[in-house]
């Protein structure tokens, strides 16, 4: 006999959510996250990083 809790396996209606956020957040976010980083930006880091 296993006495270990076992995970309740995720419903339908869990799963068509998590996929109607993840599109929905890709919508949104998808433009902004593929623009380029600022050369500035990327100079701070760079300099972050030596010290």
């Amino acid at each position: 006999m296993d006495k270990k809790p076992r995970k309740k396996p995720e419903t339908t209606s869990d799963q068509a959510f998590d996929l109607w956020l993840k599109r929905g957040l890709h919508q949104l976010f998808d433009d902004v996250a593929n623009e380029p980083i600022p050369e500035e930006l990327l100079k701070l880091i760079e300099e972050d990083r030596g010290e």
